[in-house]
């Protein structure tokens, strides 16, 4: 095993070779002590002491709990908890708990449910080769025998079942002939004693022999029949096992095949470091130059300025030191004042008269600038402060090749229809981007093998958020978004893809003038959600109360017919709604709908509802002028189907009570195709088929709502604009 190959077998916590390594939800593999210390540090202490992995020798393996016996008896007494407490349950199951741990290879919150790492598989075929490689990192070093005297002998095999190696004498000697010990299962000289038999997680004692093709896991029989893969769809671990290892033996083909143009992309990377390498230093360099020339010409500007600060100080300080000397001078006993004592006693007039005129005009001038006293100089330098407050942004924005952060595509506010509204959430850099460029393709089908879809860009959009038109209906559509700031581009965010329905959007809202109950419905001011009122208040109102009757289902439609073309259009229906039914009808159904209203009818009348009545089957046409399936309760019921159904998966479900019952899905799609005379029910996150059938479209078909007891159902906001596009 190279030092590439080495890569595959450490753990990407602890650095090290994979001890017993769990395989998460997400199909990366962790240490099973690295997801102990990833539960500590996250300060989580629900992790399952009674975990299959909790010790190394065995799957099933326990570590005895304080309260394990409390929780025994609490499993004995509560008749309430049903199934927990026949065979092949977990008695752990009495104390749910939720732990979470962020996957250290894809960096994603991994929610390990209520059981903790006991859920978790062994990753025995990751273990096998590890343990391959140590055996050939430690070839010179051979593995003794555990059974004989010093000097122990070396061993040749190594029993499974006893977990022990032995030499060839000793062997024979704990294996006789004739004793079950004969049969047990022995392999080469090994260290690695795992178990023969994978055992699940959720019931003790029952072996995996099936694959869920849902949760992509190996899963028990018990599983499948009450547990919760009870819906989904499982494939024998046989055929699981045969199409798994041909697609990963042609996967490994493939890229053996394409070996030589690995070797040359290798070439070209190698080339691209050496290019990289010179660019980066190029790169320095410059910039060591650019920021070297801001430098010189600040130092000049700096040189300039001071030297023209300097010489205004000193010119000024000449004149003010020149008007203090000229105060002086008018001080007694001193200056012009003393010249002018002095001359005072001159007594011969002629000499007086002749001094005395030149002296007195200074002596006027001196008391004029004792009235009007003005500096010679102004000691305030304004004129040379600098407001570099403009210069000091603009160097804060210079951009040296730094580039953005990719954004990341917003799936829970994105929507793709016919049109598609891609938000995305910006990086946290803080710093503005000038624009961003979406770009999306059409996957090619799997058929291909190939990814051959071209990407289209979008023009430049300076939001975060943009609409995609013309997508073609039933198909996946892969969309990224990168970020531009000083002609610098962002990498790629990572891709996201969507499959657009098989029809256009059909627009509308709900109606409130055909048959709207006011009393018990409540509409909002957009009319695009509906919910109702209709609960114990209306029962304890009535005049009377039959003891096993329901309220009565309150119809609702939409405002815009159909008469044909095929059409789609999705909605929210609120998890803690009772029942709710939805689906088409024709104008004369609702005609029935609304004026015979059955205050007091079971769901029992209808045999729509999904409800197992044994007289469904004999009042249903293969074609109605309506179709409803039942959401409530946090489950999808699809009604019974026609013997003479000619769907497939109808008569499966019609034979199969169970799969009828679906989990609830968070937002329920329905394409009508008026020309086909079917209708389809989908998963609208997914825009998997859950349900179709035939239906009668001889008139006006409407897009039909029924909420019985409390529930509410709410459109997509691109129904509520009533527009194809957002």
């Amino acid at each position: 095993c190279d030092s590439q190959g080495k890569r595959e077998l450490i753990c990407p916590i602890c650095k090290e070779l994979f001890t017993h390594p769990l395989i998460l939800p997400c199909q990366h593999s962790v240490c099973h002590k690295c997801v102990k210390e990833l539960l500590m540090l996250n300060h989580e202490d629900s992790f399952d002491a009674g975990s299959e992995c909790s010790l190394p020798g065995s799957p099933r393996s326990r570590v005895p709990s304080p309260s394990m016996e409390r929780l025994d008896r609490l499993v004995r007494s509560g008749g309430s908890q049903g199934s927990i407490s026949s065979p092949g349950w977990r008695r752990g199951s009495v104390t749910p708990r939720v732990t979470a741990i962020p996957c250290p290879g894809c960096q994603h919150d991994i929610d390990l449910g209520e059981r903790g790492i006991s859920m978790l598989f062994r990753n025995f075929t990751l273990e096998s080769i590890v343990e391959r490689y140590r055996q050939a990192a430690r070839a010179a070093v051979a593995i003794m025998c555990n059974i004989c005297k010093p000097p122990q002998q070396e061993a040749t095999k190594s029993c499974m079942d006893c977990k022990a190696s032995y030499c060839n004498e000793c062997f024979k000697l704990h294996h006789p002939w004739g004793t079950p010990k004969a049969q047990h299962e022995y392999v080469g000289p090994t260290t690695n004693f795992r178990p023969k038999v994978l055992m699940c997680p959720e019931h003790e004692m029952e072996k995996v022999n099936m694959y869920c093709e849902v949760c992509r896991r190996p899963v028990c029989h018990l599983c499948k029949l009450g547990g919760s893969h009870a819906n989904h769809k499982v494939t024998s671990m046989g055929s699981a096992y045969k199409i798994l290892k041909e697609k990963l033996a042609k996967s490994i083909h493939y890229l053996i095949s394409k070996e030589d143009q690995v070797r040359t992309q290798i070439t070209e990377l190698e080339v691209l470091i050496n290019k990289t390498e010179e660019n980066g230093q190029l790169a320095e360099r410059q910039a060591n130059e650019h920021f070297e020339r801001l430098f010189e010409t600040l130092q000049e500007r700096k040189s300039e300025m001071l030297r023209s600060i300097e010489q205004s100080r000193n010119r000024r300080m000449e004149q003010l030191r020149g008007q203090v000397e000229e105060y002086q001078g008018m001080l007694e006993n001193s200056g012009l004042v003393g010249y002018a004592q002095e001359v005072l006693k001159e007594t011969d007039q002629s000499c007086f008269v002749q001094t005395a005129k030149q002296l007195h005009v200074r002596i006027q001038k001196a008391t004029e600038s004792l009235r009007t006293f003005h500096p010679a100089a102004d000691p305030c330098f304004d004129e040379f402060v600098l407001d570099t407050s403009r210069e000091e942004m603009l160097l804060k924005e210079m951009c040296f090749g730094g580039v953005p952060d990719p954004p990341l595509i917003d799936l829970s506010n994105s929507r793709v229809y016919n049109e598609a509204s891609i938000c995305w959430r910006l990086s946290d850099d803080h710093l503005p981007t000038d624009h961003h460029m979406l770009e999306y393709r059409q996957s090619p089908s799997q058929e291909d093998g190939e990814d051959n879809g071209v990407w289209r860009a979008t023009d430049r959009v300076y939001g975060p958020s943009t609409v995609v038109c013309d997508l073609e209906p039933d198909s996946l559509y892969s969309f990224r978004v990168r970020s531009c700031r000083n002609s610098m581009f962002s990498p790629y965010s990572p891709e996201v893809t969507f499959h657009t329905p098989p029809a256009p959007v059909f627009g509308f809202l709900f109606s409130d003038k055909c048959g709207f109950s006011t009393e018990r419905l409540i509409l909002n001011k957009r009319r695009d959600t509906v919910e109702s009122v209709a609960g114990m208040a209306f029962l304890l109102a009535a005049e009377r109360v039959q003891t096993g009757s329901y309220i009565g289902l309150d119809y609702i439609i939409g405002d815009t017919g159909i008469s044909q073309g095929r059409h789609y259009w999705a909605f929210k229906v609120e998890p803690y709604s009772y029942m709710v039914k939805v689906g088409v009808a024709s104008d004369t159904k609702l005609i029935e709908w609304f004026h015979n209203p059955r205050d007091t009818s079971s769901p029992r009348y209808d045999h729509d509802s999904g409800h197992d009545s044994g007289s469904e089957d004999a009042c249903y046409e293969l074609s109605q002028p309506f179709t409803l399936v039942t959401l409530g309760m946090g489950k999808l019921i699809i009604p019974k189907s026609s013997s003479t159904s000619s769907s497939s998966t109808a008569n499966a479900q019609s034979a199969d009570p169970g799969s009828r019952i679906l989990p609830m899905p968070q937002r329920l799609g329905i394409c009508l195709d008026y020309d086909a005379c079917r209708v389809y029910f989908y998963d609208a996150d997914t825009m998997r088929c859950l349900y179709e059938r035939q239906v009668d479209c001889s008139g006006t078909m409407y897009p039909a709502f029924g909420l019985m007891g409390s529930g509410k159902v709410q459109l997509e906001e691109f129904l509520a604009s009533k527009r194809l596009a957002f």
